[in-house]
């Protein structure tokens, strides 16, 4: 079989990097690459003010190709959804790189125009759902007070108070909605994405459980780990989400605020690009030794995970997957986390022990003192899915799209 070529899209792209989905697309990229029998060249967006707007320049690192569309500043509501500009010069790329397949990973800003250019070429199309930017103009169905929208099924009617312009949001959820309907395959990284998404009319019947995968350790993060326990004796909690209400700041400062115990250390991570997430201040008055731990990338994370013992998944919202709470769990490390959608699909937390989002803070205290009165060292690496498992699996759903299809040499 001739080598197959698969285009992917992902709003971000090594070498710049940002945010999970990327991770996921890059790190399938390479492992497809890894396993052998595929090419893969990337597109992306980048906004730089010193190029021509959708200009395009070509960059490449670890192997892949990627081709970046510099998109201007601001853009009308409805560029951001399907932009003609882009979509132009994704005809462009498809027709000089004649790809087997298009894989639209993460599209939001790139836009649904990527179906339309691939269509118009014969290559058939595999959609990549990582949130509810399908569903959502706002992406994460988190309305304007910061609360979930916990809509189930979706109705756009039902939107009117979160949205600027009704009309032009529903046009946008019924344009999408019929865009969908024209590729060979969705995925979802869980079935409570792939369920509320097609409850809501979404590519009805199209849809797969493609589960991400994470880094497995490194075969020194046990010493890693050891080394530090050695050193600082104290039980230390992990969080990774922001300063931000529905990543559950909030309730996890009041629980460590009420604390009657400094005995043990805490780290949050500054996940920004610009170190502006944390300062001295946000972490004044709560119990315990704090520090902030700086952004960190795929190569440094078991420096990271050899620091804690717990990690606090806190979110307020139903996210589709949650790729921190896989790396913790592959590592052995604690997870408290709240009943926040696909995020609990690995299946190693008992439901009982899941905490409720948007309740008082009694049962993420609890469990909290749980881990300091008894203890969390030792546990045992859970069987979590890794980036060759997840491409593996893609392989398997490319051949199903594509068939036997042989490519002339």
């Amino acid at each position: 079989m001739n080598t197959r070529h698969i285009l992917v899209a992902n709003v971000f792209f090594a070498p710049f990097s940002y945010g999970g989905a990327t991770v996921v697309a890059e790190q399938v990229a390479q492992a497809l690459i890894r396993q052998g029998g595929f090419r893969v060249t990337a597109v992306s967006l980048c906004m730089r003010k010193e190029l021509a707007d959708y200009s395009v320049i070509k960059s490449q690192k670890n192997g892949v190709v990627n081709y970046l569309i510099n998109v201007p500043e601001h853009r009308k509501y409805g560029e951001m959804y399907d932009n003609p500009e882009i979509t132009e010069r994704l005809a462009e790329l498809i027709s000089a790189l004649q790809p087997d397949m298009v894989h639209a990973h993460c599209i939001q800003d790139i836009g649904v125009g990527i179906i339309t250019a691939a269509e118009d070429s014969g290559v058939p199309v595999v959609l990549s759902v990582h949130d509810f930017w399908w569903l959502c103009e706002r992406q994460f169905m988190i309305r304007l007070n910061g609360t979930y929208c916990a809509q189930d099924p979706v109705r756009i009617e039902n939107c009117k108070g979160c949205v600027d312009n009704f009309w032009a949001a529903k046009m946008r959820f019924n344009h999408l909605q019929q865009m969908s309907s024209r590729v060979a395959l969705v995925t979802y990284p869980s079935s409570f994405a792939k369920t509320l998404s097609e409850r809501s009319g979404f590519a009805p019947g199209l849809g797969v459980v493609w589960e991400n995968g994470v880094n497995q350790p490194a075969t020194d993060f046990a010493k890693k780990q050891s080394a530090r326990r050695m050193r600082d004796k104290r039980i230390t909690f992990g969080y990774l989400g922001g300063p931000a209400h529905i990543k559950g700041w909030p309730q996890v400062r009041q629980v460590f605020e009420s604390l009657n115990r400094s005995d043990f250390r805490a780290i949050v991570v500054d996940g920004s690009l610009d170190q502006t997430w944390w300062s001295e201040r946000d972490l004044k008055g709560l119990k315990g030794d704090w520090a902030i731990y700086p952004r960190f990338d795929q190569a440094q994370m078991d420096d990271f995970y050899a620091e804690i013992d717990v990690l606090l998944f806190t979110s307020q919202w139903k996210e589709t997957f949650g790729l921190a709470i896989r790396e913790a769990l592959a590592r052995g490390i604690e997870v408290i986390q709240t009943d926040s959608g696909g995020t609990v699909e690995h299946g190693t937390i008992p439901h009982h022990k899941l905490v409720p989002i948007g309740t008082e803070t009694g049962p993420l205290k609890d469990q909290i003192l749980g881990c300091l009165e008894t203890g969390v060292r030792g546990q045992r690496p859970k069987q979590v899915a890794s980036f060759d498992d997840q491409a593996r699996a893609f392989v398997q759903l490319v051949e199903q799209v594509l068939g036997g299809e042989e490519k002339a040499a």
